[in-house]
Protein backbone atom coordinates (compact mmCIF):
# COMPACT_ATOMS: atom_id res chain seq x y z
CA UNK A 1 0.00 0.00 0.00
CA UNK A 2 1.36 3.45 -0.85
CA UNK A 3 1.97 6.13 1.76
CA UNK A 4 -1.00 8.13 0.42
CA UNK A 5 -3.29 5.09 0.54
CA UNK A 6 -2.23 4.26 4.10
CA UNK A 7 -2.90 7.79 5.34
CA UNK A 8 -6.27 8.01 3.59
CA UNK A 9 -7.24 4.54 4.83
CA UNK A 10 -6.70 5.47 8.49
CA UNK A 11 -7.34 9.23 8.56
CA UNK A 12 -9.83 10.05 5.80
CA UNK A 13 -12.20 11.51 8.40
CA UNK A 14 -9.75 14.28 9.39
CA UNK A 15 -8.21 15.18 6.02
CA UNK A 16 -9.90 18.01 4.14
CA UNK A 17 -7.36 18.17 1.32
CA UNK A 18 -4.53 15.95 0.10
CA UNK A 19 -2.23 17.15 -2.64
CA UNK A 20 0.17 14.84 -4.46
CA UNK A 21 2.78 16.64 -6.54
CA UNK A 22 4.79 14.61 -9.00
CA UNK A 23 8.23 15.58 -10.20
CA UNK A 24 11.30 14.18 -11.86
CA UNK A 25 14.42 13.07 -10.09
CA UNK A 26 12.90 10.87 -7.40
CA UNK A 27 11.72 13.62 -5.08
CA UNK A 28 9.57 12.32 -2.22
CA UNK A 29 8.61 14.87 0.43
CA UNK A 30 5.63 14.73 2.76
CA UNK A 31 4.35 17.96 4.32
CA UNK A 32 1.43 18.55 6.65
CA UNK A 33 0.19 22.13 6.88
CA UNK A 34 3.61 23.38 5.76
CA UNK A 35 5.59 21.15 8.13
CA UNK A 36 7.96 18.69 6.47
CA UNK A 37 7.56 15.27 8.11
CA UNK A 38 9.56 13.19 5.61
CA UNK A 39 12.07 13.95 2.87
CA UNK A 40 13.87 11.41 0.71
CA UNK A 41 16.47 14.09 -0.05
CA UNK A 42 17.22 14.59 3.65
CA UNK A 43 17.23 10.89 4.60
CA UNK A 44 18.94 9.68 1.44
CA UNK A 45 16.43 6.86 1.05
CA UNK A 46 12.81 6.14 0.25
CA UNK A 47 10.49 5.69 3.21
CA UNK A 48 10.08 2.19 4.61
CA UNK A 49 6.61 0.60 4.46
CA UNK A 50 4.42 2.23 7.10
CA UNK A 51 7.02 4.86 7.98
CA UNK A 52 5.12 7.86 6.57
CA UNK A 53 1.91 6.66 8.22
CA UNK A 54 3.76 6.49 11.55
CA UNK A 55 5.12 10.00 11.09
CA UNK A 56 1.63 11.24 10.19
CA UNK A 57 0.23 9.53 13.29
CA UNK A 58 2.91 11.20 15.44
CA UNK A 59 2.10 14.58 13.88
CA UNK A 60 -1.67 14.43 14.45
CA UNK A 61 -1.23 12.93 17.92
CA UNK A 62 -2.65 9.90 19.69
CA UNK A 63 -5.89 11.73 20.49
CA UNK A 64 -6.83 11.62 16.77
CA UNK A 65 -8.70 8.35 16.29
CA UNK A 66 -8.13 6.01 13.36
CA UNK A 67 -11.09 5.83 10.95
CA UNK A 68 -13.44 3.03 11.96
CA UNK A 69 -14.84 0.77 9.28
Amino acid sequence: MSAVSEILHDYQHVISELLVVTSQGGTFDVEIDGTLIYSKALTGRHANPGEVLGLFRDFVGPETPVYER
